[in-house]
This record gives C-alpha cells, sequence and structure tokens, in this order.
C-alpha cells in the first residue's frame, strides 16, 4: 500500500514540475532546441524481462538527451490506456506501448494516434497498428528450439511439447515455429502435447505424468518458456532420466542460463531485451525528430548452450 502511494506521490510531484517547467523546457543552450519528452507505459514492473527492457531504455535517453517519464501499467490494460492519455494530455513528443493486452491495449494505439502523437510498440502487439513495432519474432524463436532437438535427435525420436497459455501471442508463434520444423522431420513424432501455462510446477507434474505414462519414450521436451522448461527438467531428474532427455526451451532466464552452464538443460533461445530497450527509444527519437525510421525493428533471438553460455552468463 505504502509503496504504491508514494510512486503516486512521486508521479504527481513529477507531474507538476512537467507542469512548471513547460515554458522553458529543457532549453538547451548551445542548440536552443527543447529536449524531446518520451512517455512510456510498461506491461509489469514485477516482470524480470520487463525491467530489462526499461532498464536499457532509460540508459538510451540518457545517452541520447532525451527525457523518460516511464509508468508501470501493472499488467491492467485499463489502467495502461488511462495513462496514455495522461501522457498525450501533457503532450508529450512520443509514446513507448508495452502492452498488457493485444486487444484490450488497441485503444492506447488508436488515442495516440488520433491525437497525432507517434506511438512505438515494444516487445509486444496489439490489434491496433502502431506508428512502429521493436521486438522479436517469436516464430523464429520456435524453430530456432525445435531446429536443434530434431540435430541433437539426429532427425528421429519422440518429442513431446510444452505449451504457454493457449491463445496468447508468444504461444501461437513459438508453437508455429516449432511445428514448422517438424513438418522437415519425418522421422520425429510429436507424442503429446499440452499447455503448462508457462508455470514451473505445472509443467513439472505435466512432465510427471508424461514419465509415467510413456517413461524411457520420451527422447525431447521443447517448453514454450525457461519456467517450464526448468519444471521439465526438475521431474526428469527426480525420475533419473535426464540424462537421456533433451530439453529446450525459450528466454534466456538467469536460471535458464546457470543450468545450461551446468549441463541441466540442453539449451535455450536468447531474447535480448537490451536491444529492444534501446532500439525502441531510437525510434521513438527518430520519429519525432522527422527522421527516417524503420517501420518493424525485429530483434534476432539466439541460441544459447553449454558452447557459448560464457556470452551471457554473469
Amino acid at each position: 500500500m505504502h509503496h504504491k502511494l508514494y510512486k503516486n506521490i512521486a508521479f504527481a510531484a513529477l507531474f507538476t514540475t512537467f507542469l512548471f517547467s513547460g515554458c522553458n523546457r529543457g532549453q538547451s543552450e548551445e542548440s536552443g532546441s527543447e529536449k524531446l519528452v518520451i512517455g512510456a507505459t510498461m506491461l509489469s514492473m514485477q516482470n524480470e524481462f520487463i525491467v530489462n527492457i526499461s532498464d536499457e531504455m532509460e540508459k538510451k535517453a540518457e545517452e541520447l538527451g532525451v527525457e523518460l517519464v516511464l509508468v508501470d501499467a501493472e499488467r491492467s490494460a485499463l489502467k495502461q490506456v488511462e495513462q496514455v492519455e495522461s501522457f498525450i494530455a501533457q503532450g508529450v513528443d512520443a509514446i513507448i506501448l508495452n502492452p498488457c493486452e493485444v486487444e484490450a491495449s488497441s485503444a492506447a494505439v488508436q488515442k495516440a494516434l488520433t491525437a497525432n502523437i507517434p506511438i512505438i510498440n515494444v516487445n509486444s502487439a496489439t490489434s491496433a497498428a502502431p506508428t512502429a513495432f521493436v521486438g522479436s519474432d517469436d516464430v523464429e524463436s520456435g524453430r530456432i528450439a525445435m531446429k536443434h532437438i530434431a540435430e541433437k535427435l539426429g532427425g528421429k525420436g519422440n518429442v513431446f511439447i510444452i505449451h504457454g497459455y493457449m491463445g496468447q501471442a508468444a504461444q501461437i508463434q513459438r508453437d508455429k515455429g516449432a511445428k514448422e520444423v517438424l513438418r522437415d522431420y519425418p522421422g520425429i513424432k510429436l507424442v503429446a502435447e499440452q499447455t503448462g501455462e508457462w508455470d514451473r510446477s505445472k509443467a513439472m507434474s505435466l512432465t510427471e505424468n508424461w514419465i509415467q505414462s510413456h517413461g524411457n519414450k520420451i527422447d525431447a521436451i521443447f517448453a514454450h518458456n525457461d519456467e517450464m522448461g526448468m519444471g521439465a527438467v526438475k521431474a526428469l531428474e527426480n525420475a533419473n532420466l535426464k540424462k537421456e532427455v533433451i530439453v529446450v526451451s525459450i528466454d534466456a532466464i538467469n536460471d535458464a542460463v546457470q543450468a545450461v552452464k551446468k549441463g541441466r538443460l540442453d539449451a535455450t533461445v536468447f531474447q535480448n531485451a537490451h536491444e529492444q530497450g534501446g532500439k525502441a527509444i531510437e525510434t521513438a527519437v527518430k520519429i519525432a525528430k522527422g527522421e527516417p525510421y524503420e517501420k518493424e525493428v525485429m530483434v534476432p533471438f539466439k541460441l544459447i548452450t553449454q558452447a557459448n553460455v560464457a556470452e551471457i552468463a554473469d
């Protein structure tokens, strides 16, 4: 409660200084130009990956000499739309949106465009098209993961897939990429697939069920994210089966990176939060200054195995 209250007070104070300094806001001496102001609303500052994107946005904004007003939507699309309305009222030069939901956050995009303020989506999509998008193609991450499994299996074996929340963009796209690769490997059989809802313990009990029904017929498990990949690894280790089974997942969260380092998880697919954050600010600045920009900036994913884990491990 206090934390929230404090944040609101801090934001109100920030807003007041904003109003008072409005007349001579950020006049830089040498060029006599105003400092650009970018408003950003992020899905959730409880999410490690989103925090990494935000940190990089703050760094890049400082480097480029622009003012960044960053707020937390706390997973509420409704709150996010209100935050964008507030940015519009403040007359910011550009808005960065890290959408809470595909449909519900679309209203924010429409409002900004109607107000003639460029809006840049970072990391996640809305059904309404923003001015620009900066993120990664989740289909590619599914392809990379399944291709690694197929190569390690030598093109034949039994594969099991643990899905994220059904119907979410990442689940749909990661599944699409994985299935594209499976079509090229007729010797690999998809035995079972089920959702673990992005959750470690759910994926662990799902894997325990599979071990009971299929035992040593499990050759590989592809999990749509590392939380679930780690759950699968734990279940296999408890059953003394991990040495025989390949497990690959996506995100490169710290736990997974450490597990790859120790040889417990075979591979993870790294999504580059720093690049996404930096490119989002760069794109916003270009648009605000009327410079040419890319409508879609795709940051590539990267396969992380024991051989190259040192590149991203702490």
